[in-house]
């Protein structure tokens, strides 16, 4: 019997043999999916007879967001951890200080390496039960258990969560949209139907990927149901309007996809919507610890409590924080547009030293890891729509103002260091400027692959293939000094845009059993 888990602390847990990505169909087993000793079981058949195990079952897709499996054990893919992992270490801000991300860090990787294998895997085992949820949910409407009314938010959470994983994995296995005209390559299976039967596994294993554009497409089309069919922020009221999707966090996610597109006019035209609704905090250090739950700027965050988070190998706060495995990067921290005096450089506070070597504050939860994992918030709108203002001539002042209004907070006085249009003369001065203030706000969090990526070929702010990296291991104190750029040693070699390297393998256990994937694995793996 195909068996839904959950227990008093993370609701619901699906356990089907479709849970995980294409490969694990013909393996996994109830008893080698998830090993949770949960309190009680449901069966799928149940789990859409009454509206609390409906919830139940919603619920169950923020758990497949947040904790992720690796081994039989949670790892946080893709968004209660690794997300800000990995798109931390493909990049060239953070360094990994032990092997833990070395694989990643240094670009490494096989077809067989784990981390690579189980984000793609989680990924769409995450994608899988949001199809599920929504194949549940409607006929949970036909059978007269719940509302359409009360059915159409719980469908747009689905395809919030549809959405936003797809366009995960098209960062890591697919090249930028811009890489041919019209998107015509491979993306990623935008996979859009349960699996639970014999039926639709054998019909996934002979599925292959869609392009890119399609990808975009499909993504956009979820993302404007759920913007449609959604709560809103105030409607969920306090943390759950942070910690649960919402019809705004679907418009933020729009500006994010849009952005990746070029579509520079529909970044500002979703962004615009969020206009009063949401403020950056007064302060850079207002959006995490506890403050993380409950603020103006964010606006979609995994929730982790004591007992329900990533756990010690892979939470923010422990891998960051009590373990140290990942320090800040001398290359952004003696970067000159980070002031001295910028209060995101401030010790205890947002950053916090060991021996010389520079680390994030921004998880302080070692011992319990209640951080909130940053998924969304309102300064990447800002900025998303400052570069896309920077890129339409006549733009210019737009674009300075939503710069201004992110990176004012943390000057220590506005009045004199803020950007006047004469800091940058050209359209191109502006865009990396803007794309330099990405580093520095959200270093730590996982946003620079996604900027390295869609900036490939890039006709004003062009970043060529993977950048050098400072080496693998804990750097010396003296490279953190102030006062010139960082100009090396770099441990890490650079690899080119052509290189294999810049995208992941798909997974060979993939491979192994769709023979249309066989065919479309990235090339030169």
């Amino acid at each position: 019997m195909k068996t839904i888990y959950n227990n008093k602390f993370s609701a619901l847990k699906f356990v089907l043999i479709a849970a995980l990505g294409f490969g694990s169909f013909t393996s996994c087993t109830d008893d080698n999916v998830i090993a949770l000793e949960p309190f009680n079981q449901v069966s799928e058949a149940a789990a859409f007879t009454t509206p609390a195990l409906i919830e139940l079952s919603v619920t169950g897709m923020y758990n497949a967001a947040q904790i992720g499996i690796y081994n039989g054990a949670g790892r946080g893919y893709p968004f209660g951890a690794a997300f800000v992992q990995q798109g931390d270490n493909r990049g060239e801000d953070a360094v990994n200080i032990a092997g833990f991300y070395q694989l990643t860090y240094t670009a490494t990787y096989d077809p067989t390496t784990a981390n690579n294998v189980f984000y793609w895997s989680d990924t769409y085992r995450l994608i899988n039960r949001a199809n599920l949820v929504l194949e549940g949910v409607e006929g949970a409407v036909s059978n007269g258990v719940i509302t359409q009314e009360v059915a159409n938010d719980y469908i747009g959470q689905a395809k919030f969560f549809r959405a936003i994983a797809h366009q995960e994995l098209l960062w890591h296995f697919a090249k930028p949209y811009n890489d041919t005209p019209g998107a015509t390559h491979l993306g990623v299976p935008y996979r859009d139907f349960a699996i639970n039967t014999t039926e639709s596994i054998d019909l996934a294993l002979t599925l292959g990927r869609n392009t890119v554009a399609e990808c975009y497409t499909r993504i956009l089309e979820d993302l404007n149901d759920a913007e449609d069919l959604m709560d809103t922020k105030a409607e969920r009221g306090g943390t759950l309007g942070i910690v649960r999707a919402t019809k705004e966090a679907a418009i933020a996610f729009k500006t994010r996809a849009y952005l990746h597109m070029r579509n520079w006019p529909m970044v500002i035209a979703e962004g615009v919507k969020l206009n009063g609704i949401y403020s950056v905090t007064a302060t850079p250090d207002g959006v995490f610890g506890d403050a993380g739950y409950n603020n103006s700027e964010s606006i979609f965050s995994m929730e982790n409590t004591a007992l329900n988070n990533p756990g010690v190998n892979a939470a923010l706060a422990s891998q960051y924080n009590r373990r140290g495995l990942v320090a800040i990067s001398p290359i952004i921290w003696r970067n000159p547009a980070w002031l001295v005096d910028d209060l995101r450089r401030e010790e205890g506070v947002l950053v916090r030293t060991v021996g010389g070597v520079k680390y994030t504050n921004k998880y302080k939860d070692g011992v319990n890891y209640t951080d909130p994992s940053p998924v969304m918030r309102y300064s990447e709108v800002l900025l998303n729509m400052a570069e896309a203002y920077a890129r339409i001539p006549g733009s210019e002042g737009l674009a300075l103002t939503a710069l201004n209004t992110v990176r004012n907070r943390s000057l220590a006085s506005p009045a004199t260091q803020q950007y006047l249009a004469a800091n940058f003369p050209t359209p191109a001065s502006l865009v990396e400027g803007i794309i330099t203030e990405r580093r520095i706000e959200f270093a730590m969090e996982g946003r620079r692959w996604p900027d390295i990526h869609r900036l490939q070929n890039d006709n004003l702010a062009p970043i060529v293939g993977i950048p050098a990296k400072v080496g693998n291991g804990t750097p010396p104190a003296s490279a953190y000094t102030l006062g010139t750029p960082y100009a090396g040693p770099f441990g890490v070699q650079a690899f080119p845009y052509s290189a294999k390297e810049f995208l992941w393998p798909i997974p060979q256990q993939e491979v192994n059993n769709n023979p249309i994937l066989a065919t479309q694995q990235n090339p030169g793996w």
